[in-house]
């Protein structure tokens, strides 16, 4: 019955330490059991277990390389929810000046599981569409000249099953940015070439080197911070 099953995703959230190691997941990274366990403040045992729930619910996957385990996001669709309750936690004010300026700055730029979102990924949407990047017509399509200048900025997506590239409700600006296979690769070159910066409360810092990269996909960074 589909209440037990709404139930059953319910509970795996419920417990604190599993709903902090989600939120830090949602940064699209792989993390090691013992980050997770340190980030919902659990010891390393109590962590592993809630791992093993995570697992056994579909939340996240865990994966082995050399001598370490790392855990990841099982699929965007899982992000995306856990990416709503932030959402639904998130419509409280900030009770102190410490999380009032996380929040803004959450607001301004941060990764939404692997792309862009935040007032940065809006006016990224934005910016190629109104270049003629990205057309809108029947669903969003990157266009030859979109292909050209991703190209151009060394954006290259792996071949995936995942759409291309499409709309994502931004919690925060209430207005899409972009998700998909290739917003992912932006940011990951984004990052690679040191134009933005990620931090660990999921918030991206632009540095300089951003401006003209930015600027060729339509964004103005001194509009990105209001």
């Amino acid at each position: 019955m589909e209440n037990v099953a709404v139930a059953g995703v319910a509970a795996v959230l419920a417990e604190p330490a599993r709903a902090a190691m989600c939120l830090a997941l949602i940064d699209g990274r792989a993390w090691t059991v013992g980050e997770l366990a340190r980030v919902a403040g659990v010891a390393a045992s109590t962590g592993s277990e809630h791992v093993g729930r995570l697992v056994a619910a579909g939340f996240v996957e865990s994966l082995r390389q050399g001598r370490h385990r790392y855990v990841r996001i099982a699929d965007p669709r899982v992000a995306e929810l856990i990416e709503r309750l932030s959402e639904h936690a998130g419509q409280r004010p900030p009770k102190d000046l410490r999380s009032s300026l996380r929040a803004r700055r959450l607001a301004t730029a941060r990764t939404c599981y692997d792309h862009l979102a935040g007032r940065l990924g809006v006016l990224l949407r934005d910016g190629m569409v109104r270049l003629g990047l990205i057309e809108t017509g029947n669903g969003l399509v990157i266009t030859a000249a979109g292909l050209r200048t991703l190209d151009a900025l060394g954006v290259a997506a792996a071949p995936t099953r995942r759409p291309v590239v499409r709309d994502c409700l931004d919690w925060t600006e209430r207005r899409e940015h972009l998700a998909g296979a290739v917003p992912a690769a932006l940011l990951t070159r984004a990052v690679a070439a040191g134009w933005l910066a990620r931090s660990e409360d999921r918030s991206v810092r632009i540095r300089p080197a951003a401006a003209q990269p930015l600027a060729t996909l339509g964004v103005d960074v001194a509009e990105v911070a209001g």
